[in-house]
């Protein structure tokens, strides 16, 4: 067995060989390493662009999370409610991520509790909105951002987050086909 940790959230993993993606933050294979090789990709110190961008991005996420949890509650598709349950902790430990590069605890927040609705298909286009949302900010903060650790933090979100778009897109056809049966 070998101890591997997350290079975007500081987690760890063990196991013969590491993750396709992080259990956690679904950050991609690449991201984990021996532990003893570990060091989070964090900058001491931060630019004022990227701390403004850091908050948005804990806002969008703390948003998300709350969304995905209010969906996964609605839900009476167990495999939503799944899926959607898993999706709000990942979302939940970008936030975690987030924090640790701002220094500071993660706000407690109820944004996004009141948005989910009763149907399953209006939530699941709403959080294709959201995450194509935060691939186009996560694209443009890394771009506007001068620390080479936080450019690789926010393409590490980019990626995961179009899995998330992906696993959306799956989730519609997957039940449009159960409910064709």
């Amino acid at each position: 067995m070998k101890v591997y940790r997350c290079q975007i959230c500081g987690e760890v993993y063990i196991g013969e060989e590491k993750p396709k993606s992080c259990p956690f933050c679904g950050a991609h294979e690449n991201y984990f390493v021996l532990a003893e090789e570990w060091k989070l990709l964090q900058s001491q110190t931060l630019s004022d662009i990227t701390k403004e961008n850091l908050k948005k991005a804990l806002d969008l996420e703390i948003d998300n999370t709350n969304f995905y949890k209010a969906v996964s509650e609605k839900s009476k598709d167990t495999y939503v409610k799944s899926i959607f349950k898993g999706l709000s902790k990942v979302e939940r430990e970008h936030a975690s991520a987030i924090c640790k590069h701002l220094k500071t605890e993660k706000p407690v927040s109820k944004t996004g509790l009141d948005t989910a609705v009763d149907s399953d298909e209006a939530n699941r286009e709403e959080v294709n909105r959201r995450e194509k949302r935060a691939v186009k900010f996560y694209g443009e903060a890394r771009n506007q951002v001068p620390e080479e650790a936080i450019k690789e933090f926010f393409k590490a979100l980019i990626e995961i987050e179009t899995d998330h778009i992906i696993l959306t897109k799956e989730i519609t056809s997957s039940t449009s086909e159960v409910e064709e049966v």
